[in-house]
């Protein structure tokens, strides 16, 4: 069955860094755009960056550009969120979607990321 599993969560202080992954299984992954999302507390979920299925084309959140960075490894079904300079507003919970033609979309469980001292 269809499968989005993030991990890389945890606890990291102000500017420090964390790598998210999302590995993919259950349909073809190359054939997907991958986002990652985040929701706060009592916020909307909010996309953070998103990478396109061919070519690579990269979009972010403005909250967040300069510091985050998408990327996707297709032999390997994987989409990871590089994070550096974290924030504590960066404090949410993140989750990997996939979205395919026809208005197929999937989603992860999602990770918790906090970001304090």
């Amino acid at each position: 069955q269809v499968q989005l599993v993030e991990s890389g969560g945890g606890l990291v202080q102000p500017g420090g860094s964390l790598r998210l992954s999302c590995a993919a299984s259950g349909f073809t992954f190359s054939n997907y755009a991958m986002s990652w999302y985040r929701q706060a507390p009592g916020k909307e979920r909010e996309l953070v960056a998103r990478v396109a299925k061919i070519g690579g084309s990269t979009n972010y959140a403005d909250s967040v550009k300069g510091r985050f960075t998408i990327s996707r490894d297709n032999a390997k079904k994987t989409v990871y969120l590089q994070m550096n300079s974290l924030k504590p507003e960066d404090t949410a919970v993140y989750y990997c979607k996939a979205d395919g033609t026809w208005g197929v979309t999937y989603w992860g469980q999602g990770t918790q990321v906090t970001v304090s001292s």
